[in-house]
């Protein structure tokens, strides 16, 4: 498996608009995108900083995992994703073969067109984490 960055931090926030002048006015960031994912029950806003980008999470139903998870933890960072060269099904093969718990047993699709899946905490040292790769063109 080979990571080339970070792609982005998740951040679960109750919600997109009260959060977004800290990040714009306070921090200086500018908001190129909010976009629903539907499948997944979560409203995304991201900003870009370097390489590397922010994505709030604010849930569109109590039944969602960010829902869930303000809840039980309140806002705050919730993954982090790491962007993979070689493809995120080559990369859960190769995880899921040293041990490595998979939340998703094959890539889906998330914000921004991205193929996706998530690693279980209980693996990756309490940190969920998340990889991602541009789809081929």
């Amino acid at each position: 498996m080979n990571l080339s960055h970070i792609e982005h931090l998740g951040i679960a926030v109750k919600s997109i608009a009260d959060s977004l002048p800290y990040y714009e006015e306070v921090l200086g960031l500018k908001c190129y995108s909010i976009e629903e994912v539907a499948d997944q029950k979560v409203k995304t806003a991201f900003f870009k900083i370097g390489q590397t980008k922010i994505e709030l999470l604010e849930p569109t139903s109590e039944e969602s995992t960010i829902a869930k998870f303000i809840e039980k933890r309140g806002e705050g960072i919730h993954h982090i994703a790491f962007a993979v060269t070689d493809g995120v099904a080559n990369a859960l093969t190769e995880l899921s073969g040293k041990g490595v718990r998979l939340i998703d047993a094959a890539p889906r699709r998330g914000a921004e067109g991205l193929n996706i899946a998530f690693l279980h905490p209980k693996s990756t040292c309490s940190v969920l984490t998340e990889l991602c790769e541009k789809p081929a063109e």
